[in-house]
């Protein structure tokens, strides 16, 4: 919760433990009332129809796991500006996301985000090392860019090509600042547990792939972004697949068939999995010359559910217990968000023709957020009772 090094420093609040478990919480509720807005005709809340669901989940929830990863010990005034800054952002877009407060609010948190947490990844020298900062910052300045785009709306969230443009450029982002941070946080701990075991592991971070990632995709969103040019679409498919080429290579190489003890390495692998699986079925439908939304879901779903969902207990019972967390709840995650994302990848491009298996894949993420929200909260006492 708080650095021990000075008074100074100890009123110092961890991020994590305010923006993890309010991250949860959104998430748990934007999906089922996105879905019931439409299904049951009554169009509420406002801000979850149309692209304002992937608005949410973006911009709201994924910044927020940002803060809570990123930030560390704050002192209390900045972590409350940033944290009333953002709930602000939430509740005036779902209810009123036509406002011009709702559509300044949440761009105004991305850029403060982007002011506390980029800075922190400048000071080393390597630049693959300082490339987390750039890839928030490209995610911060995407809600920026929806903001701008969707100016121009005259009757709240109608479907449009630049902000569509937006999002499935927001999705890349998030694909490349999974593949960066989700490698740096697998690649040591899977190290550590076989060298526990007497089995060295020499592809641990694996630079070579690891620079060609981060070169591919950041080229993969431009192309993304630029797609009514004409190349641009089979481009940004071919650069896609060979991420996902990349990224299955990378895991193979870390002999994560020695982890069978640890099923908190092994969900971790698979949600990075599923951005392989992402970025795969992505660059297949670009091909195709067909709608990749559903197949994107596959990363927001299948890869963001099961990281971010992940990485927070792991931070959390590391933080309050200092041991990892049961295997009952890092196993129930895999199957839930798994169960999440084949029934949304398999509604297709008319999900809402589709009611049941839109219903199944949200009250899955659901399930898994609220129980990952309850845990932190648990966890928090915990931790504070421990303090006392």
């Amino acid at each position: 919760m708080t650095s021990d090094n000075s008074g100074k420093s100890r009123k110092n609040v961890h991020a994590f433990w305010l923006f993890f478990p309010a991250a949860a919480l959104l998430a748990a509720m934007v999906v089922p009332l996105s879905v019931h807005s439409v299904l049951s005709g009554s169009g509420w809340p406002p801000g979850f129809l149309g692209a304002g669901h992937g608005h949410e989940l973006i911009f709201g929830f994924a910044l927020a796991l940002i803060a809570g990863y990123t930030l560390g010990p704050q002192p209390r005034r900045v972590l409350v500006t940033l944290f009333l800054l953002w709930l602000l952002a939430r509740v005036t877009w779902m209810l009123a996301p036509g406002s011009f407060v709702a559509q300044l609010l949440s761009p105004a948190f991305a850029i403060l985000l982007a002011r506390y947490a980029v800075p922190r990844f400048q000071a080393a020298k390597k630049w693959r090392n300082r490339m987390a900062g750039p890839l928030i910052l490209v995610l911060c300045l995407l809600s920026l860019a929806f903001w701008l785009a969707n100016s121009s709306l005259t009757e709240g969230l109608q479907p449009m090509s630049e902000t569509r443009g937006v999002m499935m450029a927001a999705i890349v982002g998030l694909l490349m600042l999974m593949t960066f941070i989700g490698g740096r946080l697998i690649a040591p701990a899977v190290a550590g547990t076989l060298e526990k075991r007497g089995i060295p592991l020499a592809a641990r971070v694996q630079p070579q792939i690891e620079g060609a990632l981060l070169i591919i995709l950041p080229l993969a969103l431009v192309l993304i972004v630029l797609m009514f040019v004409p190349f641009a679409e089979p481009a940004a498919g071919l650069l896609l697949l060979v991420s996902a080429i990349l990224i299955v290579v990378r895991t193979t190489r870390w002999k994560l068939w020695h982890c069978a003890n640890r099923p908190d390495l092994l969900v971790l692998a698979l949600g990075y999995l599923w951005l392989a699986a992402g970025a795969g079925a992505t660059s297949f439908s670009l091909l195709q010359g067909t709608d990749p939304i559903p197949s994107m879901h596959l990363i927001t779903i299948g890869a963001l559910g099961t990281l971010s969902a992940s990485v927070m207990l792991r931070l959390a019972w590391q933080r309050a217990k200092k041991t990892t967390p049961p295997p009952w709840q890092v196993v129930g995650i895999a199957i839930g968000m798994t169960i999440a994302a084949l029934a949304r990848f398999a509604a297709g491009l008319t999900p809402f023709a589709k009611p049941g298996l839109l219903w199944l894949s949200a009250a899955s993420w659901s399930c898994i957020y609220f129980l990952v929200a309850f845990q932190l909260i648990a966890l928090f006492r915990h931790s504070q009772n421990h303090r006392k």
